[in-house]
């Protein structure tokens, strides 16, 4: 067998360094740091070291409440003490100002959106403005491809961490999202079960210890004050 030259070992080399080339036994390496996740575990199974930057991430759910917006907090809060701002599109509940605070989010550099059926186009724009450190959408009816696509275009590049909340249905079919996790509660915590990623395969599920997470959720997604009781009428007056 003859050997391998040495220039084509170093340019092998070379190659192997490129952000978009990986080998397929190993995570990828990001031209960006990834976003300390808050949970070592996680983090040693993502490329670049926790949540990506500058590409699409999905999030597949379908119980809502069970911890999904408490896995993101750490991240949140630390885009938010470096100064960066932090949309919400569409979200199916109203943020309860309170507990983001407590758990770091500076409250001023918010952004709540409400699109309704332009949810997609407005994330898009939100991504391509560059303005924003965080981008989580919701989108109501399901994307399809061309739609994914735009929003992996958008992300793709930018120093924002993007992410498309979808229903766990979607897991079967195909995404440009080069990260998709499916999130389900679970009796320890949050499971979180890695469906794609860049680099070696993913499959493998975490079991995630988060501090209550049914009531932490839905302590971050309740109303920001409680409804006014209803006015009794006044007394009715006979003629």
């Amino acid at each position: 067998m003859n050997p391998v030259p040495q220039a084509a070992t170093a340019g092998l080399g070379a190659v192997l360094e490129r952000g978009d080339v990986w080998r397929g036994d190993a995570l990828a390496r990001l031209e960006q740091p990834g976003i300390a996740t808050g949970h070592p575990g996680l983090d040693a199974e993502l490329p670049g070291g926790g949540w990506p930057r500058g590409s699409l991430t999905e999030l597949l759910c379908d119980f809502p409440g069970g911890g999904e917006i408490t896995l993101l907090l750490p991240a949140l809060a630390s885009l938010s003490a470096a100064g960066g701002w932090i949309a919400l599109v569409e979200p199916p509940w109203q943020p309860y100002a309170p507990a983001w605070a407590a758990a770091g989010v500076a409250l001023e550099r918010l952004v709540v959106v409400r699109a309704g059926r332009e949810a997609p186009w407005c994330c898009e724009q939100l991504l391509l403005c560059g303005g924003f450190a965080g981008v989580l959408a919701w989108t109501g009816r399901d994307p399809d491809p061309r739609t994914l696509r735009r929003l992996q275009v958008a992300a793709q590049g930018r120093p924002a961490f993007a992410v498309l909340w979808r229903g766990a249905a979607a897991a079967a079919a195909p995404s440009p999202a080069p990260l998709r996790l499916i999130l389900a509660p679970s009796p320890a915590g949050l499971s979180v079960r890695l469906l794609k990623r860049r680099g070696r395969a993913a499959g493998r599920c975490l079991t995630l210890d988060l501090p209550r997470p049914e009531r932490r959720s839905r302590a971050l997604a309740r109303p920001p004050f409680p409804p006014a009781a209803p006015r009794s009428p006044g007394p009715r007056v006979v003629a």
